[in-house]
């Protein structure tokens, strides 16, 4: 079998697409389905059902499937393994981060790792805290980093760096020229709270929960899928918020946003890398969480 044809085939099969699988890989959509059509023939199977535009895998389909993505993972491992010979560290590393650590931490992290690194690659994918992590429980992802700690057994993690929650207001709210603020202050104001799934709303509730404020509480006039978004509608008047320090900075700084601590209430946290326990790393992966947990970076 050709290890090219299976990585297309694997790609199909995540993407359920052809076009897309085309465009990812820099590919026609007649040429995908001839590969396609080429590894059913050698292999004398049907690998998949075309339902309209759906592309379902067939049970042999689902089998080549998932050894196929065994088959990629050792052929990228072998090329590290040979560059770590060679003294190169080299590849494609696929991590996740949270919606706070993904847009503004990893980025300029990996910048500094691949100028160490030139010959690497990472893939960064962005998303909410249970995602990252079912990702890397599934094995989509070497690691992730996240903004709450993930009670799985299943998961190794480390802590990486501190991060702090606050009160988030426009500029020229009542608020912006106060220092602090009491927890009942937030009943009946506007609020703008983020997604379930989030690691900023598990912690904003957990110690919301031990002041004796729940989020039952709060007048909840929309509830935004990023930091960004809220951040967008703080600014656009629609509410206040709770978001980590570091989605706000700039706007503070700029003198568009203010930020007030609670009275009494520690928003403080820390953000964790997670992977999964027991499964192999390959030196680009053992470089990278080395190269994180060493740095410690704030």
């Amino acid at each position: 079998m050709d290890l090219h044809q299976i990585e297309i085939f694997c790609t199909l099969i995540r993407l359920r697409s052809f076009s897309r699988t085309a465009e990812v890989l820099y590919l026609t959509q007649p040429t995908v389905s001839g590969h396609i059509k080429n590894l059913e023939t050698e292999l004398g199977i049907k690998l998949l059902d075309r339902l309209g535009r759906r592309v379902i895998p067939t049970g042999e389909g689902e089998v080549l499937f998932r050894r196929g993505l065994q088959l990629l993972a050792l052929r990228d491992e072998l090329r590290q393994e040979l560059g770590e010979v060679s003294g190169k560290v080299t590849g494609l590393l696929k991590i996740g981060g949270s919606t706070i650590p993904g847009a503004y931490i990893l980025p300029s992290l990996i910048g500094k790792f691949k100028t160490r690194h030139p010959s690497i690659a990472i893939q960064l994918i962005i998303a909410d805290t249970a995602k990252v992590a079912e990702a890397v429980l599934n094995g989509d992802l070497s690691l992730g980093v996240v903004g709450a700690r993930i009670a799985d057994p299943r998961l190794e993690t480390h802590t990486f760096v501190k991060d702090e929650l606050v009160v988030v207001v426009p500029s020229g709210h009542p608020w912006a020229k106060r220092k602090n603020i009491p927890v009942e202050a937030l009943k009946g104001v506007p609020f703008i709270l983020r997604e379930e799934g989030s690691g900023t709303k598990r912690i904003m509730e957990e110690r919301l929960e031990k002041a004796g404020f729940s989020l039952s509480d709060l007048n909840t006039v929309a509830i935004m899928g990023s930091s960004d978004a809220v951040r967008q509608s703080v600014k656009a008047g629609l509410g206040v918020s709770i978001l980590s320090i570091r989605a706000v900075q700039d706007d503070i700084d700029a003198g568009r946003l203010a930020a007030v601590r609670l009275r009494g209430v520690t928003f403080e946290r820390n953000f964790s890398v997670i992977l999964l326990k027991g499964r192999s790393r390959s030196p680009l992966c053992r470089t990278f969480l080395d190269f994180l947990l060493r740095g410690k970076q704030k």
